[in-house]
């Protein structure tokens, strides 16, 4: 949320475990922020490094299509990406011509024994190839397998080398599982509500306070309310010990949770304890290791211990990270988590001087959204720096998910944001890879409340939940109008279109979005969001009537086949 005062003797001991320069002074993402200190470059950037001589090269990266398997689960796949990189990978006849570049051979093997799970051929210079193998012969167990890609020319002139693992679990007889899809990003989830069998999960709520709402004496009337608005999900900010009766009514209304841990990811002891507990109930789909560890500057080690200390009690549920830093050691801060979730906060900030009247920039201050313009592209751009980071590192993508602000106050957000600008925040997350909504923070405001509410209800579920989930946005761009956001999500049978105007003036006119050469949807199915005019014909999709800071999702149909 912000910078916090440390006081008394407490300072010299935390600020000897902070990382970036000049620990001794108060600092938010590794800069100071009050006029007596100065600014300084806080380091920790992650930067574009310099191009390999003689590049591209081949960057060879697999991994299971799913984060765990259990036993029972007869096949399993693996994702392969034989994609053509500036910065990582090793050298390949002609990468930088797909098309006279030769084929990868490979074999991915157990390396345990040199069992061969899989055998085939890739294209050069592609992504997202998956190759289905029998998990039969592999027993399940809670140590993963190490596996290796060895991959060749058909004359065997180039080599290439890669590792990863695999996690077959015994199977859960109690509570819920969760997986998290490695080509897409996206969330399975299994429980007794969904008869054990795993299906598509988006979820779409809020962080849950305790105060005046999960301990409070009226808990019972105010999650059944909580769940009438829409909502499918919360990140509970209450332990199981204290709490108990209010996440066995969650699960009987099977309103699912991301587990709190941030107050006591430092103390393993304490980690242990709850996580002993929270296990085995039926709506856990993720626990919540740290928040904004960036932010606090904490040291790096603390939510890799912390993941460690769960999985030995808990493989079935992935961990969560929130970073709030634009740009702050982000490799050392999201090594420890399974997803990222990032909570920028844009609307009714000042972004260029904050409540202590020094200037924010890259290397002085906070004004409640790093480095932040204070628009909804804010939240676009966020999710597109995570997603570049990951690229300039060498990182296999992980699961993304989006912290939306239904909020005000702090002398940071002068105002709560609108209706429009709320659901435009959310839209903007899904355009751009975002898996979850977890906004901060319940309860705050009915009327934001009511238009998540209404907004996840639509989303949440069906076809479009489906979309969402196990595929991936593409974004398409719209020219001329450069507030104008745009994206789509391919099935077999429905395309889904998502539209936000960003901008504060409405858009009379048609805009055209323009789909792959051979996706023509020939029918309307449903208006998913939004009063704009779709129209259809000869191949363009057209888009008229956007109001100021609108969005505008569609379903269309294709014709069988096709």
């Amino acid at each position: 949320m912000g910078p916090f005062t440390v006081l008394g003797l407490c300072v010299s001991v935390v600020a000897a475990q902070e990382t970036g320069s000049h620990p001794e002074w108060p600092r938010w993402c590794g800069k100071a922020y009050q006029p007596q200190y100065p600014s300084f470059e806080p380091g920790g950037q992650t930067v574009e490094p310099a191009a390999l001589p003689g590049g591209p090269v081949l960057d060879i990266q697999f991994k299971p299509r799913y984060s765990i398997y259990l036993d029972g689960d007869e096949e399993a796949e693996f994702v392969v990406n034989a994609g053509a990189s500036k910065w990582h990978g090793q050298k390949w006849p002609n990468i930088s011509n797909p098309a006279s570049a030769p084929n990868v051979v490979f074999t991915i093997n157990l390396v345990s024994n040199n069992d061969v799970l899989v055998s085939n051929r890739v294209n050069a210079s592609t992504t997202g190839n998956v190759f289905a193998f029998n998990l039969t012969s592999l027993k399940p167990r809670f140590e993963p397998y190490e596996v290796v890609l060895f991959g060749a020319t058909p004359d065997g002139t180039h080599n290439v080398t890669a590792t990863s693992e695999i996690s077959l679990l015994p199977e859960k007889k109690t509570g819920s599982v969760t997986k998290l899809d490695n080509l897409n990003g996206g969330i399975l989830f299994r429980n007794p509500a969904t008869g054990n069998k795993f299906e598509p999960f988006l979820p779409y709520g809020y962080y849950a306070s305790c105060d005046k709402f999960l301990c409070d004496k009226d808990v019972t009337k105010k999650i059944r309310a909580y769940k009438d608005l829409g909502l499918n999900s919360m990140v509970s900010l209450t332990t199981v010990q204290n709490s108990q009766d209010a996440y066995k009514l969650m699960d009987s209304l099977d309103l699912r949770y991301m587990y709190d841990l941030r107050g006591s990811y430092k103390n393993l002891t304490a980690v242990k304890e709850q996580v002993s507990v929270i296990r085995d109930f039926e709506g856990l789909y993720s626990y919540w290791g740290a928040d904004e560890p960036d932010g606090h500057q904490d040291p790096f080690d603390l939510l890799p211990k912390a993941r460690d200390a769960i999985r030995q009690l808990d493989p079935y549920h992935p961990v969560s990270v929130t970073l709030n830093c634009q740009n702050f050691y982000f490799k050392e801060y999201t090594v420890g988590a399974d997803f990222i979730m990032e909570d920028v906060y844009p609307i009714a900030i000042n972004s260029t001087f904050n409540k202590w009247g020094t200037p924010c920039n890259t290397t002085y201050s906070d004004c409640g959204c790093d480095n932040c313009q204070g628009n909804v592209q804010d939240v676009s751009g966020r999710l597109d720096n995570l997603i570049q980071y990951e690229k300039w590192l060498g990182l296999w993508p992980k699961t993304k998910a989006h912290n939306p602000q239904t909020f005000h106050g702090e002398d940071y957000w002068f105002r709560d944001p609108t209706d429009e600008e709320e659901v435009a925040m959310n839209a903007l997350a899904f355009n751009h890879d975002a898996k979850v909504i977890a906004s901060w923070v319940w309860p705050f405001s009915d009327s934001l409340g009511k238009v998540m509410g209404r907004f996840g209800s639509t989303v949440a579920k069906g076809s479009v939940r489906d979309l969402i989930v196990t595929g991936k946005a593409v974004r398409v761009n719209v020219e001329g109008h450069e507030a104008v956001d745009t994206a789509y999500w391919a099935g077999d049978k429905e395309v889904l279109i998502s539209v936000v105007n960003g901008g504060y003036e409405p858009i009379e006119g048609d805009v055209i979005i323009a789909l792959p050469k051979g996706m023509v949807p020939k029918r309307q199915n449903a208006v998913v969001w939004g009063n704009g005019t779709w129209g259809l014909g000869d191949g363009v999709i057209k888009l008229s009537k956007q109001s100021a800071m609108s969005t505008n999702m569609v379903l269309l149909g294709f014709d069988k086949g096709g």
